[in-house]
């Protein structure tokens, strides 16, 4: 790079135009941090991910930053925003390092065993029910393969945050995903607590849940969760109401447990405790059996070889009977 570049500091976006990136020393990661920092939102955020320290982010940022000649982001106290000139680099960045992946993902196919690292998104039940099984018994079999599961029930890009798949409930994905089944049939129960029903009575049909106090859920977005039953052709959805409301399935069974009203959840979480008599089901005929979760990924790419023996490890893993 010239003296007369270096010197010019300026934010003019068609000065990345003029820049001859052959003549920059510099290392890929450099590039690649700045673009999880944009993913991220964050200095912060993006060194969590990557296992390091957020100055250690900041010296590769103000490295790079140094050698352009141009500003990448602008930094504020509370936020993190790529500059004009910043976005039109993570325009061009983000498809290049996506191909650099997948040809290290070709790569990878010629050696012994796949290896890597696989990020996935899912809900926290997908996540304690099947995931954690799926995965634990992946990794003794691929013991290359590092695996990182983020708990998340927000509905995400997970291109764009890095992911390569996701889980979510039934089909309801973008189209240029495809979707693998994750796991069985899934089925709610509707549970309270000897003493609760003791003392508030035992509804018999779902209307009668009407001046109970249901245990509410609420998602990400601010949503509520509508209780859905349905017996011999005959559907219903029900707006719970109650005193409390949470955002997990283990608050919600711990509520129940602790006699602090009825609970709707995933039978995977009430089974023990209706098996122990510290539960009792409610409402079994009105109970549906609903879609399995969907494990997803992006169909624009091959994907890497870790993630094609996942993916294979998957349609030959054996659920367990009882869930």
């Amino acid at each position: 790079m010239t003296a007369a570049l270096r010197a010019d500091k300026s934010s003019n976006p068609d000065q990345l135009d003029k820049v001859s990136f052959a003549m920059i020393p510099l290392r890929l990661d450099s590039f690649d941090v700045f673009v999880a920092i944009v993913r991220c939102g964050g200095f912060r955020a993006a060194a969590l991910e990557r296992g390091v320290s957020s100055s250690a982010l900041s010296q590769t940022i103000n490295a790079l930053e140094e050698a352009l000649g141009i500003r990448l982001l602008n930094r504020t106290t509370r936020s993190v925003s790529p500059t004009e000139a910043g976005q039109r680099l993570l325009d061009r960045l983000t498809p290049a390092l996506m191909d650099i992946k997948l040809a290290i993902a070709e790569v990878d196919e010629l050696r012994d065993s796949p290896s890597g690292t696989l990020r996935i998104n899912a809900p926290a039940p997908a996540v304690d029910h099947l995931l954690c099984p799926l995965a634990f018994d992946f990794m003794e079999k691929h013991p290359q393969v590092k695996i990182e599961i983020i708990s998340d029930a927000a509905v995400i890009d997970i291109v764009d945050q890095g992911f390569d798949a996701g889980v979510r409930f039934g089909k309801q994905l973008a189209h240029d995903m495809i979707a693998v089944p994750l796991g069985p049939s899934l089925r709610y129960s509707i549970v309270a607590s000897p003493a609760y029903l003791q003392q508030q009575g035992m509804p018999r049909a779902p209307h009668d849940l009407v001046g109970h106090d249901c245990i509410r859920r609420k998602f990400p977005g601010g949503t509520l969760v509508t209780w859905r039953f349905a017996r011999e052709g005959e559907e219903l959805d029900i707006t719970p109401t109650g005193r409390l409301t949470l955002s997990s399935a283990h608050n919600e069974l711990q509520a129940a447990l602790a006699s602090r009203g009825i609970a709707h959840i995933l039978s995977d979480y009430a089974r023990p405790h209706i098996e122990s008599g510290a539960l009792v089901e409610l409402l079994l005929d009105w109970s549906p059996v609903l879609p399995s979760w969907f494990l997803y990924y992006p169909n624009r790419h091959l994907p890497s070889a870790a993630m094609r023996a996942f993916l294979n490890h998957l349609r030959s893993y054996k659920w367990n009977a009882n869930r």
